[in-house]
């Protein structure tokens, strides 16, 4: 894996929640996801109600993940994206327990997941005011 790549996976690893870009209907989408990190791949959660996996699965998408919400006073922020190809994926007992607790529901609906995999094939990560290195030791 390049070391762009590799650097946006161990941050991704360091959160819990992300947005997965694809096209449908010719048109860009955002979804959000759950997501863990398992030997360099990203591992999705999603709720099946919407139906926005179909759009994702046999496609390269774009995932990412930031602190643009969740920064402190000083702390400089940070994003992380990959981009791969998505499949679907049938998790472990052990990463479904990693996932954490699902939600009930999701817009109103009963919530019901979908997992995805995403094999890493690019990465970008970028930083304002040192947030990387005061945040998680690295640095770009």
């Amino acid at each position: 894996m390049p070391e762009d790549a590799q650097l946006a996976v161990d941050l991704l690893a360091r959160t819990d929640h992300g947005r997965v870009a694809t096209t449908l209907r010719a048109l860009p989408f955002l979804a959000f996801a759950s997501h863990i990190v398992q030997d360099g791949r990203l591992l999705l959660r999603m709720p099946r109600s919407h139906g926005y996996h179909h759009a994702c699965v046999g496609s390269v998408v774009a995932y990412g993940a930031d602190n643009l919400g969740s920064a402190g006073p000083g702390e400089g922020l940070w994003s992380a994206q990959v981009v791969g190809a998505c499949e679907t994926y049938e998790p472990t007992a052990d990463q479904v327990e990693r996932f954490g607790a699902a939600p009930e529901t999701v817009d109103g609906e009963s919530y019901e997941p979908v997992y995805l995999c995403v094999e890493p094939r690019l990465g970008t990560v970028h930083s304002t005011d040192g947030g990387l290195e005061r945040r998680f030791g690295r640095t770009l």
